[in-house]
């Protein structure tokens, strides 16, 4: 039997007022809903399918890829626990190191690191800081700087499905 990407479970609308930390979290929740949703009803295969050559862009390593970001940004640099990479050290790795069969747990990895990011940061304050690369950086500008993240790469997933099935709008 072939593995086929489920379709996530339907998000509830966010608030469209109130506080800063429920709006940012409600957006960040919708930016991921939005990729898993992309790449729903492909399988392994499909979700490989590479852009155009010298590109190596596919929905599974976008998948690969907000996987790794969420884990680094949110537990490694603003929660501070000490965790190995998610894949081997290299330029662009979890794009290029792509294997179709392994899909169903590269699917299960992006959604369990989003869950454990969550977890990681919901009792810290959006003030919460650290510093990278000589410059301080806060909690509050991971949020905004994971949300633009996922909507850039949520434009190339976009492109992405359209190649492989012709579905556009998910």
């Amino acid at each position: 039997m072939t593995w086929t990407a489920p379709s996530p479970e339907p998000l509830a609308d966010g608030p469209l007022t109130g506080g800063e930390r429920p709006m940012l979290e409600a957006v960040l929740a919708s930016q991921r809903h939005t990729l898993l949703n992309v790449c729903s009803g492909l399988t392994g295969a499909q979700l490989a399918t590479r852009a155009v050559p010298p590109s190596t862009l596919s929905l599974l390593g976008l998948m690969r890829h907000m996987a790794k970001v969420e884990r680094v940004w949110f537990r490694q640099r603003v929660a501070g626990i000490e965790l190995g990479s998610l894949y081997p050290l290299g330029t662009d790795i979890d794009f290029d190191d792509i294997d179709p069969a392994r899909a169903g747990a590269d699917h299960a990895q992006l959604i369990e690191e989003s869950r454990l990011a969550d977890a990681a940061v919901a009792a810290l304050p959006l003030d919460t800081g650290f510093a990278l690369r000589g410059e301080k950086y806060s909690l509050r500008l991971v949020y905004l700087h994971m949300i633009e993240e996922y909507a850039r790469h949520n434009g190339h997933a976009d492109i992405l499905r359209q190649l492989v099935d012709g579905a556009t709008g998910r």
